[in-house]
């Protein structure tokens, strides 16, 4: 397999209009690493694996939680070694060679710019509900307009934005685990503690709904991988890397588990408002705090907007690493003002022809959408695992200060994680509510490796 001619990491060109920017600041970092791990999936997701999973959903977000944090911890030790916006798509052309690169960076850019068309829909339902009288799809077109244009003019409003969300899901999220630990322990005023009595019924389902309830987490957790795209337009990205890694273990104990155990404790899990409302707002509820249900409404769809902007942000930098790297149409990779616009319009474009599939099919559109994405977050995942693999005992040998991050127990638990993801495939497998992602995604991944070769190949022989 030949490989590209283009540097992996190129060096940045001397004319700084026409190189990436790097406008983003230590503390845009900090908060996008912070908020990332507080995704849309968490808020509006959950729902349906607290229904079928009861109490046990905990240990299923807690399973699915070590997965990405084995995960990020691989993908932080290359990112930290090799600083670059393609990330895993570029760790993987260098461990395994362009063909991965070319499959793991489409398939993730598929991802990101059905999933921005997704949180427009998600986010375009929850203002319709508070003003019916207005047209879903107008709203998604409002979103889309707002967010390609913050990204097309300048990397720090991408920055600015994310950290202002990022600030409000942290305060609300953190606001909703003191209500909730006081509430359990009896001391919250005008409310009774529920105690262990919502817990007694821990496998409701028994083990076949703790399974759905971990397929259900692990793609709440989808998002995470930005901080190492977004690494590379900083002054320090080995250091916003580095510390985005060594926290991730911490966010996702207190943010995702911790707001789990609140939420069965305090809620029936058999409650038909937790998959209705969403579960952070029928807790909020079942505690009778005025106005506390709407306000975490405006945090979910905080978090949906958030989440198409790093979206159309991660989107167009994934376009052009690989353009860079010899893998797109170069059209993809012009930059002007240190900002790849031709590529943020290019993965704003699905964003855009969502708002016509709102118009046309208000009722399927989202569920479609859903199938078509399917599970190209384990894909990178184990494209993560495997270039890891590879790349760290060349690290070794040939650049050890290189290695600022360190996978834990290496390579036993690069194994763990690797049999982990395989064994997610075989449970997709296994349920028809998943298996259609499952085979759509695999057919997606074979065609893209297929055109991958297929173009170094061209490639090699001009």
């Amino acid at each position: 397999m030949p490989h590209s001619t283009t540097p992996v990491d190129a060096p940045p060109r001397a004319d700084d209009d026409t190189a990436l920017s790097h406008g983003l600041k230590q503390r845009h970092l900090s908060m996008i690493a912070l908020g990332g791990v507080i995704g849309a999936g968490l808020f509006v997701g959950s729902g349906a694996g607290i229904a079928a999973a009861g109490p046990s959903i905990v240990v299923a977000y807690a399973l699915s939680g070590l997965l990405v944090m084995l995960a990020m911890r691989m993908l932080g030790e290359m990112s930290a070694a090799y600083p670059s916006s393609g990330s895993f798509s570029a760790h993987a052309e260098r461990a395994l060679g362009p063909w991965a690169g070319f499959t793991a960076g489409w398939s993730f850019w598929v991802l990101l710019c059905t999933a921005v068309g997704l949180e427009g829909i998600g986010a375009a339902k929850i203002v319709t509900g508070w003003l019916p009288q207005t047209p879903e799809w107008g709203w998604v077109a409002l979103f889309m307009v707002v967010f390609c244009a913050a990204n097309l003019a300048a990397v720090k409003n991408f920055g600015e934005f994310e950290f202002w969300f990022a600030a409000l899901k942290v305060g609300a999220i953190s606001l909703f685990l003191v209500l909730g630990v006081l509430a359990i322990a009896g001391v919250l005023p005008g409310t009774d503690s529920p105690g262990a009595s919502n817990l007694g019924d821990f496998l409701p389902h028994g083990g076949e709904g703790l399974l759905v309830g971990l397929l259900a987490s692990v793609f709440a957790y989808g998002g995470l991988e930005t901080v190492t795209i977004a690494a590379a337009e900083s002054p320090d990205p080995v250091r916003g890397v580095a510390s985005a890694v060594r926290t991730a273990m911490w966010r996702i104990a207190l943010f995702y588990i911790g707001s789990m155990a609140v939420v069965v404790t305090v809620v029936p899990w058999d409650s038909a408002e937790v998959v209705e409302k969403g579960p952070y707002v029928a807790a909020l509820d079942h505690l009778g705090i005025p106005g506390a249900g709407q306000l975490m409404n405006v945090v979910v769809l905080v978090a949906l907007l958030s989440a198409m902007n790093a979206n159309v942000y991660g989107s167009s930098r994934i376009a052009y690493s690989l353009v860079e790297r010899g893998q797109g149409p170069k059209a993809l990779g012009r930059v002007s003002g240190g900002v790849p616009r031709t590529a943020v319009l290019a993965s704003s474009v699905f964003g855009f022809g969502c708002v016509v599939l709102s118009y046309w099919r208000p009722d399927d559109v989202f569920p479609w959408l859903l199938n078509m994405i399917g599970a190209v977050i384990l894909v990178v995942w184990i494209f993560i695992a495997v270039s890891q693999l590879r790349l760290r005992g060349r690290l070794e040998r040939e650049a050890p200060d290189r290695l600022v991050v360190r996978m834990w127990a290496f390579p036993v638990l690069t194994w763990v994680a690797l049999a982990g993801m395989v064994a997610i495939f075989v449970l997709m497998a296994r349920e028809p509510g998943t298996r259609v992602q499952l085979y759509s995604t695999g057919g997606m991944t074979v065609f893209l490796a297929v055109v991958g070769y297929a173009w170094q190949s061209a490639r090699a022989r001009r």
